[in-house]
């Protein structure tokens, strides 16, 4: 323990506690209340019903669910494969060209999310590359918004990396290709899957940019919960967040489960 003596540890339990049950623990209390209401006049919600959980279950918002689901899981693989290759690219680099790959990959997430959505919707609604309308331009928007984490948590296990590993492998005569995918990988497998739950969880709830750029028939959950809260649908907008945070939460469990068993190799 960092405090030793039991009053300290004590005291530290309670400015956590009383750090998280109102920043944190509160908010999500109340969204779970009020989604298994029906009017909230009181200091507590009345009328308890399940009906908003079931119509968060089924028709446009299950296929909004499914939506925001395929956008995470395809923008978490092209962000992770382009943000290791790029690590591992940028590892090799000095340091002037290091810190300018840095930036470049940092500099999405330095201006708001909106800014990002207007970029890509300027730079890809004209020929030759059109996708103005069309579902890959949010994938495309989530993928510039999540790179840069893929990219720095992977630069951050390189610096850690042993070249032992790799150099052992390639004084038994491992080829490069070899040695990147039988040595260089699995030693980073742990931060790959990390970052990938990470991409995966910023990208299930963007809003912003996908305001920007979403078509009629690829509507992610997220911006269903905007338009369910801002047409005065509290109580539904409320059992679709936490539809939305109970997914996101499994799945960031069975990544953990994942990592967890890769650390152990």
């Amino acid at each position: 323990m960092l405090v030793p003596s039991r009053a300290g540890r004590w005291t530290v339990w309670a400015l956590f506690l009383l750090l998280f049950l109102p920043l944190f623990a509160l908010p999500l209390l109340v969204i779970t209340a009020a989604s298994f209401a029906t009017n909230w006049s009181g200091v507590l919600p009345s009328g308890p019903t399940t009906a908003h959980y079931e119509a968060a279950v089924r028709g446009e918002s299950l296929q909004a669910l499914t939506t925001s689901l395929a956008t995470a899981v395809a923008a978490s693989l092209l962000a992770l494969t382009l943000g290791t290759w790029a690590a591992m690219a940028a590892a090799a680099l000095r340091r002037r060209g290091r810190r300018l790959v840095d930036a470049l990959f940092v500099l999405p997430v330095a201006v708001p999310s909106v800014v990002v959505g207007l970029a890509v919707l300027v730079a890809f609604s004209r020929p030759p590359l059109l996708l103005n309308g069309t579902a890959p331009i949010v994938v495309l928007a989530h993928t510039v918004l999540v790179t840069a984490f893929a990219y720095q948590s992977v630069s951050a296990a390189l610096d850690r990396l042993d070249p032992a590993y790799e150099q052992a492998a390639a004084g038994l005569g491992a080829r490069p290709a070899r040695v990147l995918w039988k040595v260089r990988l699995p030693l980073l497998l742990p931060s790959l899957n990390a970052a990938a739950g990470l991409c995966f969880a910023l990208s299930m709830g963007e809003l912003s940019a996908t305001m920007m750029l979403y078509p009629p028939d690829w509507l992610p959950l997220p911006v269903r919960i905007f338009t369910a809260t801002d047409r005065g649908s509290l109580f539904g907008g409320s059992a679709l967040a936490v539809v939305l945070m109970a997914t996101t939460v499994l799945v960031l469990l069975a990544v953990s489960r994942i990592r967890t068993r890769a650390s152990y190799r």
